[in-house]
C-alpha cells in the first residue's frame, strides 16, 4: 500500500464526472494493452453515477474490449433486486445497459431475498465470488485495477462509517453492515483489507458539503473519525475533486 496520495481538482461536479470517466477509460485501455482481464470496482452516489453515465456516452468507450472487463461494487444497499436505491440498479441504468459487457462479467452483490435474508449472507456470497476470481492473489480478491469510491460528508467510503464496527472487520473481504447512519440501515461493503488489494484507489468527491471531510481525511485524521483516510491503493491513490470539495485544502 502506498502512502502517497495525489489530488486532482476540477472546476465543477459536471467536469469532474466527465474527466473521471475519461480517465477510467484511458486506464482500462492502458491495462488491456498489457494484460486481461481488467477488474474495476464501481461506486454509487450522485457523482459516481454521473461518472458512469459520462463513461457510457464517451466515444472512447467503443475502443474498449468489454469482453475483457469485469465490474464489481465497493458496497451495496441491502434491498430487493431492482430497487431504484441499489447501486447496481443505478449503474445498470447509467452505464452497463448501454455497453456490451457480458452478463457473467458483471458481479453485483446479492440482493435481499428469501434465499439471502441478511447482509451477512450477501457478504459471504460476495466474498466467495471474489475469491473465485482472485487467481493467485493472496488477498482473496482480484487485484482490482481501479477501485472507485465516493465519499460522504462524514468522510465515509463504501459503507464504512466513522465509529462503526465494520471499520474493524478483519480476516474477511466483505462485511455486512447494520445500523448505518445513512439509510437504508442494512448494507454490504468491501472491507479495508479488500480495498487495500486494489492497484489503484480513486476517491471521487464533489460539493462544498464534502470540504471538511476531504480536509480531514487528507490531513491525517484517524480512520475511526475519517474512514476515507484509510482508502489507499497498493500502487496509486488518487483524490479526484471539484473545486468546492477541495475548498478546505
Amino acid at each position: 500500500m502506498t502512502d502517497e496520495r495525489f489530488v486532482v481538482v476540477h472546476p465543477d461536479a459536471g467536469l469532474l464526472a466527465r474527466a473521471t470517466a475519461a480517465r477510467l477509460l484511458t486506464r482500462i485501455l492502458d491495462v488491456q494493452s498489457v494484460r486481461s482481464p481488467v477488474h474495476v470496482v464501481l461506486t454509487g452516489g450522485t457523482v459516481g453515477t454521473r461518472t458512469l453515465a459520462a463513461l457510457a456516452q464517451d466515444p472512447v468507450a467503443a475502443a474498449v474490449d468489454w469482453d475483457g472487463v469485469h465490474l464489481w461494487w465497493g458496497d451495496e444497499r441491502f434491498l430487493a433486486d431492482g430497487d431504484p436505491d441499489r447501486n447496481e440498479t443505478q449503474a445498470r441504468e447509467a452505464m452497463i445497459d448501454a455497453l456490451p459487457v457480458p452478463a457473467p462479467n458483471v458481479h453485483p452483490m446479492a440482493a435481499r431475498s428469501e434465499g439471502v435474508p441478511t447482509p451477512e449472507d450477501s457478504a459471504t456470497a460476495y466474498a466467495a465470488e471474489l475469491a473465485e476470481n482472485a487467481g493467485d492473489e493472496r488477498a482473496g480478491v482480484p487485484a482490482f485495477d481501479v477501485l472507485l469510491l465516493g465519499m460522504g460528508p462524514d468522510a465515509h467510503v463504501a459503507s464504512l462509517f466513522p465509529g462503526h464496527e465494520a471499520l474493524e472487520a478483519a480476516g474477511t473481504t466483505v462485511v455486512g453492515v447494520h445500523g448505518s447512519p445513512k439509510p437504508p440501515p442494512e448494507r454490504v461493503s468491501l472491507t479495508f483489507e479488500a480495498i487495500a488489494a486494489a492497484r489503484e484507489v480513486w476517491v471521487v468527491a464533489a460539493g462544498a458539503e464534502k470540504a471538511d471531510a476531504v480536509a480531514s481525511a487528507l490531513g491525517g485524521a484517524p480512520v475511526t473519525e475519517a474512514p476515507a483516510s484509510g482508502a489507499r491503493g497498493s500502487s496509486r491513490t488518487l483524490w479526484l475533486l471539484d473545486a468546492a470539495a477541495a475548498g478546505g485544502l
